[in-house]
């Protein structure tokens, strides 16, 4: 199941009980302010939750996984989340005592 800003709004309307229009505005304001510190090369610690980064990454070579050919894959900045202590616990917690899936 994938989570979207509408479920998250839904969300706040049932334990906090704003409006749709209010909601909106409250989760566009907190994802604004994500964009923009991370833009801005700070980090973005949510207690509990994670921390997301900005990474550069260097140019360097690469291959064309279609025909083979080389090409040099440009510079770039990447967005990275590592995920905090308690919250890998959380996720976690449910596959205690639970087989892996087999590969196939």
């Amino acid at each position: 199941m994938t989570v979207t800003k509408k479920d998250l709004m839904d969300h706040l309307y049932v334990m906090v009980g704003l409006n749709h229009t209010e909601n909106k505005r409250l989760v566009d304001a907190l994802f604004n302010t994500i964009r923009k510190t991370l833009a801005s090369g700070e980090e973005v610690k949510l207690s509990g939750f994670g921390r997301f980064n900005i990474l550069d990454k260097r140019a360097r070579p690469g291959r064309n996984p279609k025909n083979g050919k080389p090409f040099e894959i440009k510079a770039r900045r990447v967005v990275t989340f590592t995920a905090s202590h308690s919250f890998k616990q959380i996720c976690n917690r449910d596959l205690a005592g639970c087989k892996p899936a087999a590969n196939t």
